[in-house]
C-alpha cells in the first residue's frame, strides 16, 4: 500500500508540473468559452446588466416574493452524510464533523417540513451502531419535533413531517470521519434510493394521487453528500441543489498558507483531491447551488472549472432571451442566507436592553456557575468564543490578542466554548493539539482566572452561555481564518450580544444586515484585541450594537429562509424516473428474475470475452430454476457490434434480458416477433424512457462541434509534420454517444486533463476511453454503466443485492465506477487480462479513496473457467448447476 502511495505521489508531482507549463492554455480555454458568448449579446448584457446578481449567476433574495401556496404535498429530501445527526440533544463539538452544520442541516430540516406545501422531509444520513455512540444515532428513522412555524391548514397524514434517516453503509460497528467516508458512498447511494424509491410509493398511497411522489428535489450538504445527490438525482431523473458549507479548494489554499503540510500530507490527511472533484461533480449536475454569501460565489466557487462569474453571466443572460448556448450550462447560484431557530429567546429581552422577568427569585442556568467558577472577578464583561478546537477556528491568536493586551484583561474576561471532552489524550489529534496550545497560553500569560474553558456543556445549554456573556454586557467574537457561514455570529445577535467577527467570508454580509459588531482581520492580533477593548469600553457603541441586531435578526428567520428556498425548488424543472407498470413488468423477462448478472469484462480481448460469457451462462444455469437467472451484457460497443461478435461465435442475443450499450448510454431489450423466441426473429428495442433520463444538460451538436474542433489540436510533431491524432467516429456514435477514433492513444491527453478541459467550457458531460484508449466516447453527464444498473433497479424492480457485475482486473476508464455499492462484484483475475493503459487514469486520487476493495461485496476469483465462476457465484448466494 506505501509503495502504492509512494508511486501516485510521484506522478501527482509529474502532472503538477506539466499543468503549470500549461497553465496558459487552460485561461485561453476558458477565455475561448467566453467570448463563443459573446456574439450577439444585446446592449443591456454588455452594460447595466453585468452587475446585477441575478443576471451574474443566479439570485439573491433581494425583491424575491415566494409563491408556495399553489403547490401542496411536496416531498424533500436533503443528505448530510458525516458527524453525529440527531433531532434533539445534539453534541456539538464532540468531534470535528459534529458542528455547525450538523446542527444547520437539523433546523434546516424541522424548519421545511412546517412550511406552506411541503408534506414531508427527509435528511438522510449515517446510521451508526459503533460501541461508544449513544443508541439513536442506531435508530433507522427518526421523527423531528418542529418548533419553528405551524402550518395548519395542511392535511397531514402518518408519514408527513420531518425525518432523520440513516442509511447503512460502510463499517457497521465503526464511527467514521468525514475523510474516510469516501469508498463508502455508492453504498450509501444504493440504500438511499430503495428508501426514497419506497417512500414516494408510501406517499402516493396516503394522499390517494395514484403515482409515486417523487421528491421534488434532492439537496446535498458537502462534498460528500453532493457527490452521493448527483448519484441520486442521475438514477431517478430528478432536479439537485447543492450546498458547499466549506470548499475545499478554499481549504486547500488556507492549509498551504499555513505551511505547515505539503500538499502531498495535505491530500493523505484530508483527502482534499476526492473532495475537491466531489463538488465539481455537483457542479456539473446541481441545478442550483445555495451560497450563504456573493463572496461564496466570487471569491471561492469561481476557483473552481466548472464556474466561472463571467461567463455565468453571459450564459444566464442568453437564457433569459433565448438565445443559443451552444450546448453549455452553467448551474444557477443562489444567495440564501442561513437561518436561526429563534424560539421565546428573542422575547426576553426589550428594545432597551434589559433582560426582562429577572428578579431576585429567578434561578440562573446550571451552566452559568460552571463557567464562573473559573472567573476572580465574574461581573467583568465576557468575552465569549463558541468554536470547536480546530487550527482553522484561530483560538489561539484570540488568546494571545486577550493576553498580551493589558488593558483588555483588566476590563474582560474570556470564555472559550471549544466542544465536549472527557480527556484531551483521548480526542483526535489535531483538536487536541489546538487545546492544549491553549491551555498552555493561558499558563504563559498566567491567565488563571480570567479565561473559562469548562469541559462540558449540552446543545440546549448554548442560548444561556449566550444570555450570560450579554447579561455582563460582553460581546461575541468569531476570528475563524475564513468562516463559511457564521451562524454563531446570528445567534449571538438573536440574543442580544454585539460581536467581532472576521472580515473573511459570511460575517460581511451578516454585518451588512445586522450591523451589530466591527470586522477585523483574522490574522491581527493587534486588531483583535483593539476591536474587543473599543466595543467593551464605550457603553452607547456597545448599546448601539446590540439594538441594530435584536431590531434586524428577523432576517434571519428559519421561516424566511425556507420561504427563499422553497420559491428557487418551484423553478426548477419537474424531472421523475420511469417505473414500470404492472402490465409492464409481466412482459418483460427481466422484471421476473431473481438475480441478474452483468458482464461488464473489458480487460479482455474479443475472444475471451466470448468464453467468460460463455462460461457464466454455463456456470449460472440451473435445470430446476432455468429463468431464475438473467444476464445483461455492459459494454462500450454498439448493439450491432454486440449482436455481430454474439452471432459470428454462434451464440444467440435473445439468451440476454438487457443489452448496456455505448458506455450506458443506451440501452437494449430483446423483441420478439413470433409466439415464442424459438421459432421469432430477434429484433432489439431501445429503452427511450432511459434515453429521456440520461438527456439532462446534454450538449448535443453544441458539444460535437467543440470537440471535432478540439480533436484538431490533438497531433503527433515529428519534426515540421503534424499528424492528427483523434478523428470523429459516425459510425460508432450515436444520439447520446458520441465516439471518436483514436490513431494512436500515447499521444492522447489524461481523462482528467479532457475532463477540466469540458468544465471550463460549460460543456457537462462524461468523457472516457474504451478499446484499449483506441477511442473516446463523450456521453451525457448522468450516462454510465454503473448509472444504467441503478436505472433497470428504478424501472424493473431489480433488488440490487441479487446484481452481480462481473469485471477483469481493468477496464474501460469507467471500470472503477462499477465496484461499489450494495450489488455484488465479482473480478476475474488472471493473464487474459489486458494491461491497464496509463492513459484511462481518471484520479487525482488513490483507488483506495473511491471504492473499499476489503468490501464483502468484491469477491477476488483467479481464472474465468466455468468452475471458477461457478464457485465465485456459490459464495455469493446464487444458484448453479
Amino acid at each position: 500500500m506505501e509503495d502504492a502511495w509512494h508511486s501516485f505521489i510521484v506522478l501527482e508531482k509529474e502532472e503538477a508540473c506539466r499543468l503549470l507549463k500549461r497553465h496558459p492554455e487552460t485561461e485561453k480555454t476558458r477565455i475561448d468559452a467566453t467570448a463563443d458568448m459573446s456574439e450577439d449579446l444585446f446592449e443591456g448584457e454588455k452594460g447595466e446588466d453585468a452587475g446585477d446578481p441575478s443576471v451574474a449567476y443566479g439570485d439573491s433574495t433581494t425583491g424575491v416574493s415566494p409563491k408556495t401556496s399553489s403547490v401542496d404535498k411536496l416531498y424533500i429530501v436533503l443528505i448530510s452524510l458525516h458527524g453525529l445527526v440527531r433531532g434533539e440533544n445534539m453534541e456539538l463539538g464532540r468531534d470535528s464533523d459534529t458542528g455547525g452544520q450538523v446542527k444547520y442541516v437539523v433546523e434546516f430540516a424541522k424548519a421545511l417540513s412546517s412550511s406552506p406545501g411541503v408534506y414531508r422531509v427527509d435528511l438522510l444520513t449515517r446510521q451508526i451502531l459503533a460501541p461508544n455512540f449513544d443508541r439513536s444515532y442506531g435508530e433507522p428513522a427518526e421523527m423531528l419535533v418542529s418548533t419553528t412555524f405551524k402550518n395548519s391548514k395542511q392535511e397531514k397524514g402518518e408519514n408527513s413531517g420531518g425525518y432523520i434517516i440513516r442509511i447503512p453503509f460502510g463499517p457497521r460497528d465503526m464511527y467514521l470521519t468525514k475523510e474516510r467516508l469516501w469508498p463508502f458512498i455508492q453504498e450509501f447511494v444504493d440504500g438511499a434510493l430503495s428508501h426514497i424509491v419506497r417512500m414516494s410509493k408510501t406517499i402516493s398511497e396516503e394522499i390517494g394521487c395514484g403515482h409515486p411522489v417523487w421528491p421534488a428535489v434532492i439537496h446535498g450538504h458537502y462534498a460528500s453528500a453532493g457527490i452521493a445527490a448527483t448519484l441520486l438525482s442521475g438514477a431517478l431523473n430528478l432536479p439537485m441543489a447543492f450546498t458547499g458549507h466549506f470548499l475545499g479548494k478554499d481549504k486547500l489554499e488556507g492549509l498551504l498558507k499555513q505551511g505547515r503540510q505539503s500538499r502531498e500530507e495535505i491530500n493523505m490527511t484530508y483527502k482534499i483531491m476526492r473532495r475537491i472533484e466531489a463538488e465539481e461533480l455537483s457542479l456539473d449536475a446541481s441545478e442550483i447551488v445555495i451560497a450563504s454569501t456573493r463572496q461564496e460565489i466570487e471569491e471561492q466557487w469561481n476557483l473552481y472549472d466548472g464556474f466561472e462569474v463571467i461567463l455565468a453571466r453571459k450564459l444566464r443572460a442568453r437564457v433569459k432571451r433565448g438565445a443559443n448556448c451552444y450546448g453549455r450550462y452553467m448551474p444557477r447560484m443562489v444567495i440564501i442566507p442561513p437561518g436561526v431557530e429563534f424560539g421565546h429567546i428573542i422575547h426576553d429581552f426589550d428594545i432597551d436592553g434589559e433582560e426582562e422577568n429577572h428578579g431576585p427569585a429567578s434561578e440562573d442556568p446550571p451552566i452559568w456557575s460552571q463557567i464562573m467558577r473559573f472567573f476572580t472577578n465574574p461581573r467583568k464583561p465576557m468575552i465569549l468564543a463558541v468554536a470547536r478546537p480546530y487550527p482553522e477556528k484561530n483560538i489561539t491568536t484570540l488568546v494571545k490578542a486577550f493576553g498580551e493586551c493589558r488593558p483588555l484583561r483588566e476590563l474582560a474576561n474570556l470564555t472559550l466554548i471549544m466542544g465536549n471532552r472527557e480527556a484531551i489524550s483521548k480526542m483526535h489529534n489535531t483538536s487536541a493539539s489546538v487545546l492544549t496550545s491553549v491551555l498552555t497560553l493561558i499558563d504563559e500569560y498566567d491567565l488563571y482566572g480570567q479565561v473559562a474553558y469548562p469541559k462540558h456543556h449540552k446543545h440546549s445549554e448554548v442560548p444561556d452561555i449566550y444570555r450570560l456573556a450579554t447579561r455582563t454586557k460582553g460581546a461575541f467574537v468569531n476570528v475563524a481564518y475564513f468562516e463559511q457561514f457564521g451562524v454563531t455570529l446570528i445567534e449571538a445577535a438573536m440574543n442580544g450580544l454585539p460581536v467581532i467577527a472576521t472580515k473573511n467570508g459570511a460575517p460581511v454580509e451578516i454585518h451588512q444586515v445586522l450591523n451589530n459588531g466591527l470586522l477585523v482581520d483574522p490574522h491581527d492580533q493587534n486588531a483583535i484585541a483593539d476591536a474587543l477593548y473599543k466595543l467593551l469600553s464605550e457603553k452607547q457603541l456597545w448599546s448601539r450594537c446590540r439594538e441594530n441586531g435584536l431590531k434586524n435578526i428577523h432576517q434571519f428567520s428559519w421561516p424566511e429562509h425556507c420561504k427563499n428556498h422553497l420559491s428557487r425548488i418551484l423553478t426548477l424543472g419537474m424531472r421523475s424516473p420511469a417505473v414500470g407498470s404492472e402490465e409492464e413488468r409481466s412482459k418483460a423477462p427481466i422484471s421476473g428474475r431473481k438475480h441478474i448478472i452483468v458482464i461488464s469484462v473489458d480487460s479482455v480481448n474479443k475472444e475471451n470475452l466470448v468464453r467468460i460469457i460463455r462460461n457464466a451462462i454455463e456456470a449460472a444455469h440451473t435445470e430446476n430454476t432455468p429463468a431464475s437467472t438473467g444476464f445483461v451484457l455492459s459494454t462500450s460497443l454498439t448493439i450491432s457490434e454486440i449482436c455481430s461478435l454474439l452471432v459470428s461465435v454462434g451464440m444467440h442475443p435473445a439468451g440476454f434480458d438487457a443489452f448496456i450499450c455505448n458506455s450506458g448510454s443506451s440501452i437494449y431489450y430483446p423483441s420478439y416477433s413470433g409466439n415464442t423466441p424459438s421459432n421469432s426473429k430477434v429484433t432489439h428495442v431501445i429503452d427511450r424512457n432511459h434515453q429521456s433520463h440520461i438527456e439532462y444538460r446534454w450538449g448535443g451538436e453544441g458539444l460535437r462541434k467543440y470537440l471535432v474542433k478540439w480533436a484538431t489540436s490533438v497531433v503527433e510533431r515529428k519534426g515540421r509534420i503534424e499528424r492528427q491524432m483523434i478523428f470523429e467516429d459516425s459510425e460508432h456514435s450515436s444520439t447520446y454517444c458520441l465516439a471518436f477514433k483514436v490513431v494512436n492513444p500515447n499521444h492522447l491527453p489524461p481523462l482528467k486533463e479532457l475532463r477540466k478541459l469540458m468544465r471550463i467550457q460549460s460543456l457537462r458531460c462524461n468523457a472516457l476511453y474504451n478499446h484499449s484508449a483506441t477511442r473516446l466516447s463523450v456521453t451525457p453527464i448522468h450516462a454510465s454503466r454503473s448509472q444504467a444498473i441503478r436505472y433497470l433497479f428504478v424501472r424493473w424492480g431489480i433488488e440490487l443485492p441479487n446484481i452481480v457485475v462481473m469485471v477483469g482486473e481493468s477496464g474501460d476508464s469507467d471500470y472503477e465506477e462499477l465496484l461499489g455499492g450494495l450489488h455484488r462484484t465479482i473480478i476475474l483475475k488472471g493473464d487474459f487480462n489486458i494491461a491497464a493503459n496509463r492513459i484511462h487514469t481518471v484520479r487525482r486520487y488513490p483507488l483506495q479513496d473511491v471504492v473499499a476493495l476489503d468490501s464483502s461485496n468484491i469477491i477476488e476469483v483467479q481464472g474465468c473457467t466455468t468452475e471458477d465462476i461457478k464457485s465465485a457465484l456459490r459464495q455469493i448466494g446464487v444458484p448453479t448447476q
